[in-house]
């Protein structure tokens, strides 16, 4: 209330200048030449030859009485300064308005000043500014910020906000397969291998909410040895769930992703997209600039911090300038092998069918022709620490161990690849 009172005052105090300044414009009264008075606003020149000229008339009798001059000399020099006191005055009554200019068309025009002055005053804060919104400290805004992000809404919440989600465009065999793994893994609910599965083409198949469902399975199945990637993962089906939406179940599965992995470079993207969310942008900024710097530059999750930094930096109010990407940019890792990425329509049938002791001979010829390509072709991190994790749900932890001595001879120097094979390792039981 305050403010608008302050403002209202201030467009009163604009008003009435323009209408003093219009009406004085408009008329005023004249002085009387016999006496004086001269009206402000005259001509200067003319109304102080006026003045000087009387003052001279004074003079000529004060010399007259004193005996300074004669009589005939006196009555020459008074009709002198007679005749250009009238004309002097003439000169005045010229400059001079009349007294009886109309002073209708002046208030006229002082109200319409004043209500384009105070009404367009409101009209453009209502448009330019904030009303209702106080002035916030900076410390009032990072309370506001906590309490947003503390009461913000919940990962079921927000999915039933959102429309039914389209599904994939997929054939009718491969949609008979997922159903047929549906119905498998609601047999089997401790299968982890099944679970994964699970999680992996529910994605596919564009239902997330399920798949993010399985993925939960796979992190309460896995228990102490789900590492970050499963987090990670985990935190983001959730959030693809919800529409891009981080909720405070995504929130806590990304922050145990970095307690575990700090540099993890999704978990990153994606609790930055949290504090730009809750009202943190400064804080959003940091973690995705010092993100952007560590690189490598084909990490995927790079192109989205960088078609969204520079809008954060401004909402932070911090002056940034994007990088250039590099002139040549390493190549992008190959594309992950049917065993990283999932199997394939074929072998989820197989798999749904099978036994347990057959399903792991499965796996293992997947996971033998990863470990040839890798040998031949070489891959990425990702894949060097999908094989160890791999070797290790399979119990043969001397030949994950093996990949895990020539993955960290193979990445010597990278410690984003370092951590996430150690990461990898970990999860394998090869190191504490």
């Amino acid at each position: 209330m305050t403010f608008w009172i302050v403002t209202f005052a201030l467009a009163l105090m604009v008003s009435a200048l323009l209408i003093l300044v219009l009406i004085r414009g408009g008329g005023g009264k004249t002085g009387d030449g016999a006496d004086g008075g001269l009206a402000a606003g005259v001509e200067p020149a003319a109304a102080f030859d006026l003045q000087v000229y009387r003052d001279q008339l004074r003079d000529v009798d004060r010399d007259l009485t004193r005996g300074v001059i004669g009589k005939q000399d006196a009555e020459r020099v008074r009709i002198e300064i007679s005749r250009r006191i009238l004309a002097a005055d003439a000169r005045v009554q010229d400059a001079t308005p009349r007294q009886d200019q109309p002073r209708g068309p002046a208030w006229v025009m002082a109200v319409v000043l004043a209500v384009v002055v105070i009404a367009g005053s409101v009209v453009l804060y209502r448009g330019l500014g904030a009303p209702g919104y106080g002035d916030l400290s900076l410390s009032r805004r990072i309370d506001l910020a906590t309490q947003a992000r503390e009461t913000r809404p919940s990962q079921e919440q927000a999915e039933a906000q959102l429309p039914p989600a389209q599904p994939a465009d997929l054939d009718d065999g491969y949609k008979a397969l997922i159903d047929q793994l549906r119905a498998k893994v609601a047999s089997h609910p401790g299968d982890l291998q099944g679970q994964v599965l699970l999680a992996h083409h529910e994605a596919k198949s564009g239902d997330f909410v399920a798949a993010h469902r399985a993925q939960a399975q796979v992190i309460a199945l896995m228990g102490d040895t789900a590492g970050a990637r499963e987090q990670a993962e985990y935190g983001e089906l959730l959030i693809v769930a919800a529409g891009g939406y981080v909720s405070p179940e995504a929130e806590t599965a990304l922050r145990t992703a970095l307690e575990q992995e700090p540099d993890q470079g999704p978990s990153r993207y994606y609790w930055g997209l949290m504090l730009g969310q809750t009202g943190r942008p400064d804080l959003a900024f940091r973690v995705w600039e010092r993100t952007l710097r560590r690189g490598p530059a084909d990490a995927p999750w790079l192109a989205p911090i960088r078609g969204q930094i520079e809008e954060m930096a401004w909402r932070a109010g911090v002056e940034y300038t994007l990088p250039d990407p590099p002139s040549v940019a390493p190549p992008l890792a190959p594309p992950l092998a049917p065993a990283l990425a999932g199997p394939s329509a074929g072998d989820v049938a197989a798999a749904a069918d099978m036994s347990a002791e057959d399903r792991q001979a499965l796996i293992r010829s997947m996971v033998e022709r990863l470990s040839g390509r890798l040998a031949d072709e070489g891959g990425s991190p990702a894949e060097w620490a999908r094989l160890i994790g791999a070797l290790g749900v399979l119990g043969d932890a001397t030949r994950a161990q093996t990949i895990y001595d020539e993955a960290q001879t193979k990445f010597a120097g990278n410690e984003t690849a370092l951590s996430e094979l150690a990461s990898a390792a970990r999860r394998a039981g090869l190191t504490p």
